[in-house]
């Protein structure tokens, strides 16, 4: 067969299905061009690939991890074409590869837009916010000819001292699957690019917190907590692509699971796309779990148990290798779907037709586009949290001193969590890398002699180049310092640097004592370092039996309070801020995690008040460590509901109840609650309504949180479980009414024989404005009883909103 007819054969017919294209390519090929679509090719600095010596056939997929040792978009884009060229020319058949790049924040790559870290997101319990983000991530995706984009993180999580808690959208099922669903269907809407959901299943549960631990879950709550968002991906964004996780989950490493991969994902949730290895997952089987004899039984039990592709290069997954198991029927099949889901991914995404990146130029014009700032603006500033006010906030423009206080006051990289490039890029001045699969960077840019710590931690020194190499990539973008002296020019701004991010130094606190001393108000930046390396103090591999402030944060906050003055904390990070000194002496605390390039504007907009504070927790907030793992939804009997008695209410030393309740955050306005509905239609259809009022004399948006409990069920089941909500925005002394419609096979559960059940019976609906704060509450009964499969359930509660008065 010519050269120009197998492209025609592989090409977009209009007259022939994908299916029969991919069948008559199948045929086709050989053994070894099977093999090499299950297979990755990484040309990043750190990799040992070869792609003439080690791909004569081509390969399935492309990491653009080299896209991030570039510059610009030109040469990523550029760098994308020569390869898919190559790729193509290898390959017998002429057949592209997928090229994938890591979306978290944003495509991971020198400019392009950045968006808030994933817990923000999800502080805005806005889907439509998050729909519009995943839409600019795959339109800047596909630009650069990637067509698989590694996001969103739908793990639960449930305990903050794991480092990779600001990935994902908090602890609760039904928030990240609404917003994990909305992201999805953003970035495949143009029909260019794929989203790969990760980290499937239970990665956030691992024992002591630590990063690809073993977890020991059961198994309904594996299907009821851990996998909804990843059945709502499916089910609502028709997901294409998912990513399992590094832990072994009861004994098996999920990676090698076929009870997990195929009978769960494929089978009872439905799932049609690839699964694709975490970096390195398939070769952990035998290297670090230690299962099998040899690293070929590795790559067997991966491909039984589903995993279509090997990342982010070849080891495991070698044609050799694999060769060794043809003719046993069950290879076989699993190599054949393997093969053939990988193809027709790629027919779908119409790649055979459009294997390249955008021309340079035109690819570099795809990005930072105003629709993409504006929803990084959006999320930014809806993912801000009020979590204490005093009446301080907002302040005033008028003419005053302000002490800015801390290290994140005059850093943009603080703006910049975990997988983002901001984050990435400190690999190539001297730290050490912490993300899995990933190598060190060789370079000269790294200090001579041994690492110098911040006093009182194991957290490496900065390199000072980091800072400016961040600015140097963002030059539109000012730091928190430099916004408010912008946003507030009659505003005297006294700032001092404090103390770090991390450890017990105190070295620095009597400048900025004295800058306190000079000032009517200070705003105090806190919290940690989130991001990838040795420099940072969270994020992957980067755990913490600490949930706090560190030692010297919380003392200097002591210390200011001795002065009298008004203090206004303001915390960056990956997890929630857990501090006895904000709480004792702060007139106000603003969560702000970590928001990106636009936010420093949001920050500033919420506390001068050009901006409404509108964000909720996402996650509930322990006093400390020792409570975790604390969630709201905990079963009854558990927790702060135990109801069983005893000597003290709580621990001994600290309550059962939590710093900040799941679904908590103020706003510069008050909200009152009435004309409480709860009904049961004809059809089991529940209706659940109440009438919303802005009561001050500000606009403000109320997230108005619809929960339920099954009073009598067959297994212990949650105190509440959020099923719905919605951003309710009201101009003062406005009311509006909010119906929720709640379908009955979301209230179902699995019983003793592992069916999806609803019981007949009585369930209580409530109407809240957080987990903690109930404002109302009633009763529908469900008539009969009802079954249903996995896939088949409505997986959150719809929402309408209209208006009532305006006065």
């Amino acid at each position: 067969m010519e050269k120009g007819e197998k492209l025609r054969m592989a090409k977009s017919d209009a007259d022939t299905t994908i299916k029969q294209r991919v069948d008559q390519l199948f045929n086709d090929l050989s053994f070894d061009e099977k093999a090499a679509q299950l297979v990755g090719y990484n040309q990043a600095a750190w990799s040992n690939d070869d792609l003439e010596r080690d791909f004569p056939k081509g390969s399935g997929q492309v990491s653009l991890l080299v896209g991030e040792e570039m510059q610009n978009i030109e040469d990523v884009a550029r760098v994308q074409r020569e390869i898919q060229e190559k790729i193509i020319a290898l390959s017998p058949h002429h057949i592209p590869a997928l090229f994938h790049v890591e979306t978290l924040t944003g495509v991971k790559l020198p400019g392009a837009t950045s968006f808030p870290t994933g817990i923000a997101q999800a502080a805005t319990f806005d889907p439509a916010a998050a729909k519009k983000m995943g839409e600019a991530i795959g339109q800047e995706t596909a630009s650069v000819g990637a067509t698989l984009a590694f996001s969103p993180v739908l793990d639960i999580s449930r305990d903050a001292r794991f480092g990779r808690q600001g990935e994902t959208f908090g602890e609760d099922p039904t928030l990240a699957s609404e917003m994990g669903a909305a992201v999805v269907t953003g970035i495949q809407k143009s029909g260019r690019t794929a989203a790969v959901a990760k980290h499937f299943l239970g990665y956030q549960a691992a024992e002591s917190g630590i990063h690809a631990a073993v977890a020991n879950i059961p198994e309904r709550l594996l299907h009821e907590v851990y996998a909804k968002p990843f059945q709502a991906a499916i089910s609502l964004g028709k997901l294409k692509g998912v990513m399992p996780c590094y832990s072994a989950i009861n004994g098996e490493p999920v990676t090698g699971s076929r009870h997990l991969l195929t009978d769960l994902l494929r089978q009872q949730m439905g799932f049609k796309g690839i699964v694709a290895s975490d970096y390195s997952g398939i070769s952990e089987i035998f290297t670090r779990y230690h299962l099998g004899e040899q690293l070929a039984d590795a790559a067997h039990r991966a491909l039984l148990a589903g995993v279509d592709q090997e990342l982010p290069s070849m080891n495991a997954y070698k044609p050799e290798v694999l060769k060794q198991y043809e003719g046993q029927k069950d290879f076989d099949d699993a190599f054949a779907a393997a093969v053939k889901r990988v193809l027709t991914l790629k027919f779908e995404l119409g790649i055979f037709d459009h294997p390249f990146a955008d021309a340079p130029t035109e690819a570099a014009r795809s990005f930072k586009q105003p629709a993409a700032i504006a929803a990084s603006r959006r999320v930014a500033t809806e993912s801000l949290v009020l979590l204490k006010n005093k009446g301080i906030l907002p302040l005033s423009k008028n003419k005053q001193s302000i002490a800015l206080i801390g290290w994140h006051a005059d850093a943009i990289r603080t703006m910049f969590g975990g997988y983002t490039y901001m984050s990435t890029i400190e690999k190539h001045f001297g730290v050490k890398n912490t993300m899995a699969g990933v190598e060190d960077v060789k370079t000269d840019q790294a200090p001579a002699g041994p690492k110098k710590h911040y006093s009182g931690s194991n957290v490496d020194v900065e390199n000072p180049d980091v800072e400016a190499f961040a600015r140097s990539q963002q030059p539109q973008m000012m730091s928190l310092r430099q916004q408010i002296e912008a946003d507030v020019p009659s505003a005297t701004v006294n700032y001092a640097y404090g103390f770090p991010y991390v450890g017990d130094d105190e070295s620095h606190f009597a400048k900025a004592l004295d800058a306190i001393r000079q000032s009517d108000v200070a705003i105090i930046t806190v919290g940690g370092k989130y991001g990838t390396g040795s420099s940072a103090s969270q994020g992957e591999g980067i755990d913490a039996t600490d949930i706090n402030l560190p030692k010297c944060q919380e003392d200097f906050i002591k210390a200011a309070a001795h002065l009298n003055k008004p203090l206004i904390i303001v915390h960056f990070g990956g997890r929630p801020i857990s501090s006895d000194a904000a709480d004792t002496y702060a007139e106000a605390i603003l969560e702000a995690w970590n928001p990106a390039e636009c936010g420093s504007e949001a920050i500033s907009s919420v506390i001068f008040g050009d901006s409404e504070p509108t964000g909720r927790m996402p996650a509930t907030t322990a006093y400390t460590a020792g409570q975790l793992p604390l969630y709201y939804n905990h079963p009854n009997g558990s927790s702060y509901h135990q109801a069983t008695g005893g000597a003290f209410d709580g621990y001994v030393d600290c309550p059962h109840e939590p710093r900040y309740f799941f679904g908590e955050g103020l706003a510069y306005t008050t909200f009152d609650y009435g004309e409480f509905k709860a009904t049961t239609d004809s059809a089991g259809t529940i209706h659940v309504s109440c009438a919303v009022t802005n009561t001050g004399h500000r606009k403000g948006t109320e997230i108005v949180q619809l929960y339920g409990r099954n009073c009598h069920a067959s297994m212990v089941r949650p105190n509440i479980e959020l099923l719905g909500f919605v951003r309710v925005q009201l101009k003062a002394q406005e009311t509006k009414k909010v119906a929720f419609t709640v379908q009955p096979s979301q209230l179902a559960y699995l019983n003793d024989d592992m069916k999806w059940v609803i019981d007949q019976g009585d369930y209580q609906f409530s109407i809240g404005h957080s987990a903690g704060a109930i404002k109302l509450s009633g009763a529908a009964t469900i008539r009969k009883t009802r079954y249903f499969e996995e896939r088949d359930r409505v997986l959150f509660a719809q929402a309408a909103v209209t208006a009532l008065t305006a006065k």
